[in-house]
């Protein structure tokens, strides 16, 4: 079922995401002016209700301008848009989104953004390393200036997680890089990856 940005009715769904692209022209920061959407109040409040909440790309973005995540998504450090495919380390495993992977395991899913640096204050990205919420590490390089490397993350309690590459478009070999980003879907239906 796909979700109206203007319709504040989540009608019944299992699971939210919240894809990349653009929303609202992202004139004043990305995601910013897409947190005060009406649909995101119901997405808010289901997510700390335990909705499960993927944000990919301007997802993520959206999600921690919510406050849903915190940190924020800025400019890549070499002001260029990036599109390639991405190795990536899965870190955590304690949500539905990664419970397919196991910690360690490599990856290779797209990446496309040009607002990919994640960044935060000392305090919350120890925080988020040491309660092991850093879902994600870029490895072979760091492709946007992201702080410690961080790809992806979750909230506390782990139903809620944002990712800036995208594993929608590494599910079927014939189209894409492979199918490594199905792991992040199927954990929700409780199908082996």
């Amino acid at each position: 079922m796909s979700l109206w940005h203007a319709d504040p009715q989540l009608h019944d769904v299992d699971a939210v995401i919240l894809p990349g692209g653009f929303s609202y022209g992202d004139y004043l920061r990305c995601g910013a002016i897409a947190r005060f959407s009406p649909v995101m109040g119901s997405i808010i409040a289901a997510a700390r209700d335990g909705l499960p909440v993927l944000g990919i790309c301007n997802g993520f973005q959206i999600l921690c301008e919510s406050h849903l995540l915190p940190g924020a998504l800025i400019r890549n450090d070499h002001r260029k848009f990036v599109c390639k495919e991405q190795s990536l380390r899965i870190e955590s495993v304690d949500s539905p989104w990664t419970s397919q992977f196991s910690a360690g395991q490599e990856i290779v899913i797209p990446l496309k953004n040009g607002e990919g640096g994640f960044v935060a204050d000392e305090h919350t990205l120890d925080e988020l390393e040491g309660s092991g919420r850093v879902i994600a590490r870029y490895l072979d390089g760091n492709p946007n200036g992201s702080y410690r490397d961080i790809a992806g993350i979750r909230n506390e309690a782990g139903n809620v997680v944002g990712l800036m590459p995208h594993p929608e478009h590494a599910v079927e070999a014939l189209t894409g890089v492979g199918t490594d980003g199905l792991g992040f879907f199927l954990g929700l239906v409780g199908v082996p990856a």
